[in-house]
């Protein structure tokens, strides 16, 4: 078995921002109440002719290029995404055929804002087995696509964006060192897109009744990612042989700071030791996660042989925890 690690890591997010204030306009909320209860100030939303494919592409080109990749050396493709631009073909084979990477399987994952990290984890054990040598994993959502605007519960949390890594072989003791997955579907009515699959097809009726935008449960969906953010943080700490204290930075899914805070606090995690964007961003899904990562990264706050715990939770219900140690040797192809 390889070690497996990043080896180049990028990010994305569409140029229109969208504030609290304009959000104001459009439904009954408020700048404060918003603040308050979610951290978020604003969010990203993609353009008329953006699809989720666009900012994948736009992710995948950054990792590649810092990774010193080319798209003909990647040798598999995963996107893990809940808004693909068609139910099918897989967005993972529109990204495939954009960046001409065509050597390349591709198969796009399902599992919600914990996207990332199961796709990390994936993409790690080709990587781990020799079956590939590198793998490119992307986290991208267009979530404003399936966003009821007439919902205030639900459209002051999401924004667009995308994130990406390439994966391959690194030197013992450095890239991911546990992984833990998990999932409950008895939870899986509290988020969901009712309509639009094969249970309910679109209809007159589905798109009267708004069923093809998401429905959330906050509060039961609250209390699980709570839970289950610090279930999961301990359980991957430890499975890596590591103590709390010995983390480095810890990078979690960005859907609220309340959740956050919450979560971490009970572990006695100080915030420092906790990277935040999602003030700028809010929750970008499959994306946000890899988004966070990239950003700590570009502000110096990830350097080489750092303990990096990564944490999510999302539709399903389903989380994901995983363990890396940092390797900033750039491309690592020949080691």
């Amino acid at each position: 078995m390889y070690s497996a690690g990043i080896l180049g890591i990028g990010s994305y997010a569409p140029d229109k921002i969208l504030t609290n204030a304009d959000l104001e306009r459009i439904v009954e909320t408020s700048d404060e109440w918003i603040s308050t209860r979610t951290g978020i100030k604003e969010r990203r939303i993609v353009a008329q002719d953006q699809a989720t494919s666009d900012l994948a592409v736009e992710a995948a080109r950054k990792a590649l290029a810092q990774a010193g990749v080319s798209g003909a050396e990647i040798d598999l493709i995963i996107v893990a995404t809940i808004s693909p631009d068609m139910l099918f073909p897989a967005t993972a084979c529109l990204v495939q055929d954009a960046l001409e990477a065509n050597n390349a399987a591709a198969f796009d994952l399902s599992a919600g804002c914990s996207g990332f990290v199961y796709a990390l984890v994936t993409g790690a054990q080709f990587v781990a087995s020799g079956l590939y040598e590198k793998v490119l994993i992307i986290g991208a959502d267009a979530l404003s696509r399936l966003t009821d605007w007439e919902d205030r519960r639900t459209c002051v949390l999401f924004g667009d964006g995308a994130s990406a890594a390439v994966i391959g072989r690194v030197p013992e003791g450095y890239g991911l060192l546990a992984s833990v997955l998990g999932a409950d579907g008895s939870g899986g009515e509290t988020l969901m897109l009712p309509a639009g699959g094969s249970r309910r097809p679109a209809s007159l009726e589905t798109v009267q009744a708004r069923e093809h935008f998401i429905k959330m449960e906050g509060r039961e969906v609250f209390k699980f990612a709570v839970r289950i953010m610090q279930e999961a943080t301990l359980q991957v700490v430890e499975k890596a042989g590591l103590s709390l204290d010995e983390i480095d930075l810890f990078v979690p899914h960005q859907a609220n700071v309340r959740i956050i805070e919450a979560s971490l606090s009970r572990m006695g995690v100080p915030s420092e030791r906790v990277f935040l964007n999602v003030d700028k961003y809010g929750n970008t899904s499959s994306a946000s996660i890899g988004l966070a990562l990239d950003e700590a990264c570009q502000e110096g706050k990830v350097t080489d042989g750092a303990n990096l715990a990564l944490v999510g939770f999302g539709a399903g219900l389903t989380w994901g925890g995983a363990v890396l140690r940092w390797y900033a040797g750039g491309n690592r192809s020949d080691d």
